[in-house]
């Protein structure tokens, strides 16, 4: 069985939805037999390269809302990261584009590589604090998970898997993706938002038991296209 989730590597709830489906696959009897599969999915695609800026105040700027507001909205949403086992620090964060970030992950997935450094994207991002968004940024990372340096910058430079990036939004869209994270299993079951691991687990369960057209639950918290509302 395959699950497939779409997400961000700067969108705070797909580290929440990642640990709540690693909590559900651990309580599955059939774990053994499903493939976990990282999509790529860029909230801001039009955030120009090269450039980083403070998320809170433009966020606060984006929702019309006070700075104080967001960070307290902020908050919130690092006490739920918490009962993950998550420390954010989304006050300090930084936002920018994440292309390339994703184009490594495609690398990696060549490598057989793609879940641990799927985790260490978001582990580096939400928890250090580190950039994630130019060449130099990525590359300490790619090889921290063993990728060869000189690959990595040659497939970045190179801009190798931008089309892979782009397929994968564009399969997104074909399936109603509208935010993220976004599950789906076997192409048949969907999932939009960090679900509770018990909802995750049901999915899991019916996907495995039977086989319909895609069905979804009704939506958590998550992501939308451009920005996150936290």
């Amino acid at each position: 069985m395959q699950v497939e989730v779409w997400s961000d590597v700067v969108c705070p709830w797909c580290y929440i939805g990642k640990r709540r489906l690693e909590a559900a696959l651990e309580r599955f009897p059939h774990r053994d037999q499903v493939e976990v599969v990282w999509r790529s999915f860029q909230l801001d695609p039009t955030a120009p390269e090269g450039e980083t800026h403070p998320t809170l105040p433009a966020l606060a700027r984006k929702y019309g809302t006070s700075v104080e507001q967001m960070r307290a909205n902020m908050a919130q949403v690092e006490e739920v990261a918490a009962g993950e086992g998550l420390e954010y620090h989304l006050a300090d964060a930084v936002s920018g584009n994440t292309l390339l970030a994703h184009e490594l992950l495609h690398l990696a997935a060549e490598h057989g590589k793609r879940n641990e450094l799927k985790e260490l994207l978001l582990h580096a991002y939400f928890e250090e604090g580190r950039p994630v968004f130019d060449v130099d940024s990525l590359v300490p990372l790619g090889v921290q998970v063993g990728l060869d340096e000189a690959e990595i910058r040659s497939a970045l430079t190179d801009r190798r898997y931008l089309a892979a990036v782009r397929q994968d939004s564009a399969t997104a869209q074909s399936l109603g993706a509208t935010g993220v994270p976004f599950f789906v299993v076997d192409r048949k079951y969907g999932a939009a938002g960090a679900q509770p691991a018990e909802l995750l687990l049901q999915v899991l369960e019916r996907a495995w038991a039977d086989a319909n057209p895609l069905v979804t639950v009704p939506p958590a918290d998550g992501c939308t296209d451009d920005s996150c509302a936290v």
